[in-house]
């Protein structure tokens, strides 16, 4: 089996680049991909995902939980099925494709080359602090953190290690998914134009310094922020 580990990232389906074409960039690039498109709200659909994964590649090393959905308001006069989508995603999802990966990841870290396995679980600064109309946002982060901490202190000394990232504002379409409501549109095109965003490399960046640590160092956490938002 080769070194290289072999791993699966959960990313929102509203992406403007669809993970067939990702896909096609590595193995233009000389690597090897899978793309497997589905609904992480649904556990078949998430364990499905992950045994396509381990099919595939005969192991699985690393799982990226990146899938998120933002819909920000005030909670007065609120739409519950906004709460319940984000939910879905943000924490459901989450949990879904985690259940179905662990077996997977322990077998890795027990007999893998590496000898280690890792999950990333993609949060926010909101899984920090809270702010007026982030309500159920920071809920869903605050609860993948707290999940995350739990998970760590269960499993990390089977070496499969357990990390949370929390971005602040990224270049992504995160912020679009309230295109739909004119005020918040507003207040997040103005914070845009006047911060020095990150952009996504940033945040791969992190996650690779975080599952590249030698076998005997873990990462448990990560924080990383635009300057102009520290």
């Amino acid at each position: 089996m080769s070194r290289v580990p072999a791993s699966m990232g959960v990313q929102h389906a509203s992406r403007t680049d669809p993970p067939h074409d990702l896909a096609a960039q590595i193995t233009a690039a000389g690597g090897t991909a899978l793309a497997v498109e589905a609904d992480i709200t649904d556990a078949a659909q998430a364990e499905a995902a992950v045994q396509q994964t381990v099919e595939h590649f005969g192991r699985l090393d690393i799982l990226v939980n990146n899938a998120g959905l933002m819909l920000l308001g005030p909670v007065v006069g609120a739409d519950p099925t906004e709460w319940e989508r984000m939910i879905a995603v943000n924490v459901q999802g989450l949990l879904h494709t985690t259940h179905a990966a662990l077996p997977h990841l322990l077998k890795a870290a027990e007999d893998a080359p590496r000898q280690v396995a890792d999950i990333v679980n993609i949060s926010s600064i909101a899984g920090r602090e809270a702010w007026n109309g982030y309500g159920v946002y920071n809920l869903t982060k605050f609860g993948v953190n707290g999940f995350t901490e739990s998970l760590r202190k269960e499993i990390t000394q089977r070496h499969v290690r357990v990390g949370v990232l929390e971005p602040g504002g990224v270049a992504t379409e995160l912020a679009s998914h309230n295109d739909h409501k004119p005020d918040i549109r507003e207040a997040t095109a103005t914070f845009y134009e006047q911060t020095e965003v990150l952009q996504p490399e940033d945040i791969a960046d992190g996650v690779a310094y975080m599952v590249t640590r030698p076998r005997h160092a873990s990462i448990g956490e990560l924080w990383i922020t635009p300057t102009d938002q520290a």
